[in-house]
């Protein structure tokens, strides 16, 4: 189950690793993604994004091996503005294929709550109780930045889905 999964990952996760290799700098060159989060329920709490190699064994695998295998993950968390489109870059260390995940940690205690938080993908797949495959949630990311749009699903009853506006 999707929650179930997300939990046990981020248990046993280093809140830090991936931020300093995520980081996008000014005027720096390169390979980043910039994201937009879409269909926020409000603007409490964090957004956390993450980047994943674009296997299903890698996708939304445990930080910690990700990065002792050598193997890309990298994280950014931001506040969430107040007003204003939301936006967050994350450096990527080559162009290529990316799995990508946003949580909207809506009361900001860095882990899925299935009952209050969203969380949206690549791709923006209609979710169920399972983890997405990486195929349907991965973007190619050029030798600049490349935007992309993620919408966000919260749970309503058994469903994951946008909230409707």
């Amino acid at each position: 189950m999707l929650p179930l999964t997300l939990i046990a990952l981020q248990a046993g996760s280093n809140l830090d690793l991936g931020k300093a290799a995520g980081a996008c700098r000014p005027s720096e060159p390169g390979p980043a993604l910039m994201v937009e989060a879409v269909g926020l329920r409000d603007r409490t709490g964090l957004l956390k994004l993450e980047v994943y190699p674009a296997t299903d064994e890698d996708f939304l695998a445990d930080d910690s091996h990700l990065v002792a295998e050598g193997k890309t993950f990298r994280r950014v968390e931001a506040v969430i503005p107040r007003s204003g489109p939301v936006r967050l870059c994350v450096r990527l260390p080559h162009a290529g294929r990316y799995a990508v995940s946003l949580l909207h940690d809506r009361n900001s205690d860095h882990r899925f709550n299935v009952s209050g938080d969203g969380i949206g993908f690549a791709g923006n797949p209609r979710l169920g109780w399972s983890k997405p495959k990486a195929r349907s949630v991965s973007v190619d990311a050029g030798g600049g930045i490349t935007p992309i749009r993620v919408l966000i699903n919260y749970r309503h009853g058994l469903a994951m889905r946008p909230d409707a506006r």
